[in-house]
């Protein structure tokens, strides 16, 4: 069996950094010690002092656009840049086409995955006003969990029956995931603008017609409806202050009935940047105000928002080029999230151990991942080695993306991924890929 040992390393894992050894064989961690001497006689060993080894990133929320418009994306160039980035693993999202919103639809990207995909995956099943019967099909131990759209969905994905809706949360157990905009509200919004811009509104007005009391509306409702049936909630993508006091931080996460997410882009942007940005932070929910983001990292810091994600959703950048009504929502992230993270903790926004809870344990936590998201002995040997001295520029030439461009073009990075491990195999090594190596599908302890 294949071993490799990752020596001196600064481990960064549950709530601490100590230097160390890490021992890999096969597909697992085989032992974490100060000083590992035994290990086979055919060992790799990989020196990482001054170093940073953490566990694999987990992103709960992604894009990767496979089936059906390829052209922006597709499972493998964006698993691929993933695990440049250090994500190891994702959950990708229902609104392909067609919509995973069928047991035999939702299979069928396992089945892709399964062959190109350089992390490992899981996809949500897609709710709809009339698939129940299939929703119930859905296997807790194998899918991530439920997607349901209440707000800013494709095709009929947007979930606006109310009496479906109580009947989706009474009746199954398993996660539900959901983005939350208020439809009607935003329509409203974006009517009156359209009355004086026509289609080429101002970007900036975004926030104004996905407006926060948009979100807050949207929020609310489905937090209330979860406590009157008890369904498991997670709500994706935060981008109010307001909607932060929805969530406790009262209680261990590992009890929660009700849990939030935060992405990279509402951490990292706010409405002054749409002036040199424009439609390229073009995003739903919408980058909002300067104190909506200090609303979110507070939150964040203070375990009311419980995950960091991506919301990775790239597009052509022709298409980010039209006017504002026929401008796409979205853009590419996964390569660089780990990396926009570390320069917060640079600038002491966030402790690196508190950064790597978010983005690793807490997935794992929240979605009962099998025996992944730490560094623990028997685990699944996810891991990312990070040189925190190793600068990078962000340019056309190393964005691995398919659609070609980031939103962080010109952004200097002060660390750089040196290595990523998937399943115990070395995966990304100095920027060459191996591209024999492909993830597995997730398994959940439920």
């Amino acid at each position: 069996m294949k071993s490799i040992l990752i020596r001196n390393a600064s481990v960064v894992n549950e709530g601490s950094t100590s230097q160390q050894d890490v021992l890999i064989e096969g597909d697992f961690i085989k032992e974490i010690s100060d000083e590992i001497v035994d290990f086979p006689f055919n060992t790799t060993i990989i020196e990482a002092k001054n170093k940073l080894l953490i566990p694999g990133i987990i992103d709960d929320q992604v894009h990767f656009r496979e089936p059906g418009l390829t052209h922006k994306a597709d499972i493998a160039s964006e698993s691929r840049a993933a695990v440049a980035g250090g994500i190891t693993s994702f959950i990708e999202m229902p609104n392909t086409i067609p919509q995973a919103t069928t047991q035999k639809l939702l299979e069928d990207k396992f089945k892709i995955a399964a062959k190109v995909s350089f992390a490992n995956y899981s996809f949500m099943m897609g709710g709809t006003n009339d698939n129940l019967e299939e929703l119930l099909k859905t296997d807790p131990k194998k899918v991530a969990a439920i997607k349901l759209f209440l707000g800013s969905s494709t095709g009929n994905m947007l979930v606006d029956d109310d009496e479906v809706l109580e009947k989706i949360f009474s009746s199954t157990k398993l996660l539900i995931a959901v983005h939350c905009e208020d439809e009607t509200t935003i329509k409203n919004n974006l009517d009156k603008q359209k009355k004086i811009y026509g289609d080429d509104i101002p970007i900036e007005l975004h926030p104004v017609i996905r407006s926060a009391e948009a979100c807050y509306l949207s929020s609310s409702k489905a937090i209330n409806l979860a406590k009157k049936t008890g369904a498991r909630l997670h709500v994706f993508h935060l981008s109010t202050a307001r909607e932060t006091a929805l969530f406790t931080n009262e209680i261990p996460l590992e009890e929660k009935q009700i849990t939030s997410e935060v992405c990279i882009h509402h951490l990292w942007f706010d409405d002054s940047d749409y002036e040199n940005k424009g439609t390229l932070i073009k995003w739903n929910p919408a980058v909002k105000s300067k104190r909506d983001k200090i609303g979110l990292w507070k939150a964040l810091l203070d375990d009311r928002i419980d995950v960091i994600a991506t919301d990775h959703a790239p597009h052509t950048f022709e298409e980010k080029q039209q006017v504002y009504t026929k401008a796409p929502s979205g853009g590419p992230l996964v390569q660089h999230a780990l990396l926009a993270m570390l320069e917060a903790v640079k600038e002491e926004k966030i402790g690196l151990e508190k950064m790597v809870e978010k983005m690793s344990h807490n997935p794992a936590k929240l979605f009962k991942i099998h025996k992944r998201g730490f560094i623990r002995k028997g685990y699944y040997a996810d891991l990312v080695l990070i040189d925190t001295n190793q600068s990078q520029t962000v340019n056309k030439e190393n964005i691995l993306y398919k659609c070609g461009w980031s939103p962080f073009e010109g952004t200097e990075f002060s660390s750089t991924v040196t290595h990523t491990f998937v399943n115990g195999q070395l995966i990304f090594n100095k920027g060459m890929f191996n591209d024999k190596v492909k993830g597995k599908r997730l398994k959940f302890d439920r």
